[in-house]
């Protein structure tokens, strides 16, 4: 009889997830053949299945590829828990807004990545069935919720530019208070080489730059709005910025970048359009391969229980 290598619909659901290895031999026993009595006395006669390299190349593929997500699950995980220590979140006085840590984020993102991928990791080497389909499972979840994602950013660019606004603006004004949102502002002024959400004025937002604020750094902006932020080419010169709202545009454009963030943002996803759509369908398409792996490998484990 010839081997049975796909089904009709996807075997989620079906019964028998004992935790032997039905793709590996069973010792002392023939892989391929069977003795069958008959008048002429027992003869051996080839059986209706056999073992196929590409089950244990299945295996393996979908085990070592599940171990290395793994791994860089916890490093992430760890990066993140690293974060919230060295910036003493856990301390009494900030356990409050510890829901609102970016690090915090960046931590759960590496756990939820490091158990989806250990549950396929053990599941593909235990030859687990119960495993594999809840992995299979939670992978096609992702696909859907990015599919929609995608749909809905498509949908909704005019809003996203305003929510882009009013992020940067709210990172501006906890721009002295937070960590986390200063490395993200200055990390954007410096690469987009751009001062603000809109403008450099936009930092009267910021209660430290406000010009009403009796403060050194009143009506200034940070030292990544500046256009050579350091004295002789080696210095960081941190004061570069200061009194710059009280300069006109032509005066201030030999000392800041007058142009807003908002806009560098929006060119530069116009120019990185293709590398994004790219990076979006091989994550996609990963993950497609993936269900699809386990699928196959879920149909052999099934046919050789059932046929063992």
């Amino acid at each position: 009889m010839r081997r049975y290598f796909w089904s009709k619909g996807f075997p989620w659901f079906r019964g028998n997830t004992s935790e032997f290895s039905p793709l590996l031999p069973k010792s002392g026993a023939a892989d391929d053949k069977e003795v069958t009595e008959t008048n002429n006395g027992p003869i051996w006669i080839q059986t209706h299945y056999s073992y196929s390299w590409m089950d244990y190349f299945l295996k393996y593929f979908l085990f070592l590829c599940n171990l290395a997500f793994t791994v860089f699950g916890l490093m992430v995980l760890g990066l993140g828990m690293w974060g919230l220590i060295s910036k003493e979140s856990f301390a009494q006085e900030r356990i409050g807004s510890i829901g609102t840590d970016p690090m915090l984020v960046l931590m759960s993102l590496g756990f939820l990545l490091a158990v989806l991928c250990l549950t396929g990791c053990v599941g593909a080497i235990r030859e687990n069935a119960c495993l594999l389909r809840v992995f299979s499972g939670i992978v096609m979840v992702l696909i859907a919720v990015q599919v929609l994602m995608a749909i809905m950013a498509y949908s909704m660019q005019d809003q996203i530019e305003v929510y882009m606004r009013s992020g940067m603006l709210a990172a501006m004004a906890g721009y002295q208070d937070d960590l986390d949102l200063r490395f993200i502002t200055d990390e954007i002024q410096t690469n987009l080489q751009c001062c603000g959400a809109d403008t450099y004025r936009d930092w009267e937002t910021n209660i430290y730059y406000n010009c009403s604020s009796p403060g050194v750094l009143a009506c200034g902006v940070p030292a990544t709005c500046c256009v050579d932020p350091l004295d002789n080419g080696t210095v960081w010169n941190s004061q570069c910025g200061l009194g710059a709202q009280r300069l006109d545009e032509f005066t201030a454009q030999s000392t800041i970048f007058l142009g807003g963030c908002i806009g560098g943002i929006s060119r530069w996803m116009e120019q990185h359009q293709s590398l994004m759509g790219v990076v979006a369908v091989v994550v996609l398409g990963v993950q497609i391969l993936a269900v699809f792996i386990t699928t196959r490998l879920l149909e052999s484990i099934n046919w050789h229980k059932t046929h063992a």
